[in-house]
């Protein structure tokens, strides 16, 4: 992640590593390409999954269903990274817990703020980004 001239946490661009989709997680992905977060629950228990899953943790069952999310949470935990994993990364960025207002726990990166801005409970808001041709990112922005 670059920071831009005015010292705020921005999305990396293209060329860093990227996750690679599978078939069982191609919801997720669909509806970050049309800018919705969209995440795994069990149907059958109602247990929330931080992935998409075969066989839920909580139950056994195999009802994976999907459910759009507001976008919307607070900064759990972070760290700001000033020394990069890959030379795709540009630092500094800001991988985060994001609680959000359904209840799940979401990791992603904050962005629109500098680094000595981020505190715990700071609200934010989704909004994506791409990170390839095929490949969209949620990040999560402080709300004004």
């Amino acid at each position: 992640m670059s920071t831009t001239d005015a010292g705020l946490l921005s999305p990396p661009p293209p060329g860093f590593p990227v996750p690679r989709p599978s078939e069982r997680s191609e919801p997720f992905w669909s509806g970050a390409r049309e800018g919705r977060l969209v995440l795994p629950y069990c149907s059958a228990c109602g247990a929330r999954a931080l992935r998409a899953f075969a066989v839920c943790p909580q139950c056994t069952a195999t009802a994976l269903a999907w459910e759009e999310s507001a976008g919307r949470g607070t900064l759990y935990s972070w760290t700001v990274v000033w020394r990069p994993p890959h030379p795709g990364f540009v630092v500094p960025y800001a991988p985060a817990v994001v609680t959000l207002d359904e209840g799940w726990w979401f990791l992603s990166a904050v962005v629109g703020c500098a680094p000595d801005q981020l505190r715990e409970g700071l609200d934010l808001q989704v909004e994506f980004h791409p990170a390839s041709d095929d490949l969209v990112l949620p990040y999560f922005r402080p709300v004004a």
